[in-house]
């Protein structure tokens, strides 16, 4: 049934863009996705089961392209710098990752509740492990470093608390009489320059991460 799941997941998010997450009935996502509601409730278990897989599922695909940008045939310190880049423009569009990686959820989303000390386990195999629960936000920051290497981590990590201090606290709206630049993007060129330096600078510390 992953088509079937992935399409109930796709419903939920479309969903969210309209009204939180507390007024979104499982009766009007089954409808949007065309399954009936006991398929629903046998691949997610319960409304709460659903907002798990969802956060999951947001996790998983930003990992992904953390992975994908990380692999891409260009020096090292561009594609950290292109990773941090892509998070602060993620985070933009996509309110579930932005809650993910700042620990910031409100009423209009599916913050995931813990499954129920000695519930059963789902039948599913992939809403077993969303009933695991999703990475904090300090998890999920040292998850995508370690997508860098030993070597890359603390570099990548440096980057990704600088995008996510732009997330946090984005700069303020340009005056009309000061217009940007064409090449604007939310990293900066001294950005790139400066992961690029760290990158290259040889160094004995047995720290990978920072603190």
């Amino acid at each position: 049934m992953a088509n079937a799941r992935d399409t109930l997941l796709d419903a939920a998010l479309a969903a969210l863009t309209h009204r939180p997450w507390s007024a979104i009935r499982m009766a009007d996502l089954a409808a949007a996705a065309h399954v009936s509601r006991q398929t629903l409730y046998n691949e997610f278990g319960s409304k709460e089961g659903l907002a798990r897989a969802l956060v999951r599922r947001e996790a998983d695909a930003y990992l992904q392209g953390v992975r994908q940008l990380l692999a891409a045939p260009a020096p090292p310190g561009r594609n950290v710098a292109a990773v941090a880049e892509w998070i602060v423009a993620r985070a933009a569009a996509r309110p579930v990752l932005r809650a993910l990686l700042t620990g910031a959820w409100n009423e209009w989303l599916p913050e995931p509740r813990p499954a129920r000390p000695g519930a059963r386990p789902a039948t599913v195999p992939a809403q077993r492990r969303a009933d695991a629960g999703p990475p904090a936000p300090g998890e999920l920051v040292a998850q995508t470093a370690a997508c860098a290497g030993e070597r890359g981590a603390a570099v990548c990590e440096l980057a990704v608390r600088l995008a996510l201090s732009h997330v946090v606290a984005p700069a303020p709206p340009v005056s009309p009489q000061c217009a940007e630049p064409e090449s604007w993007s939310p990293t900066t060129p001294t950005m790139t320059r400066l992961i690029e330096t760290i990158l290259s600078v040889e160094t004995t510390s047995p720290r990978k991460t920072m603190p």
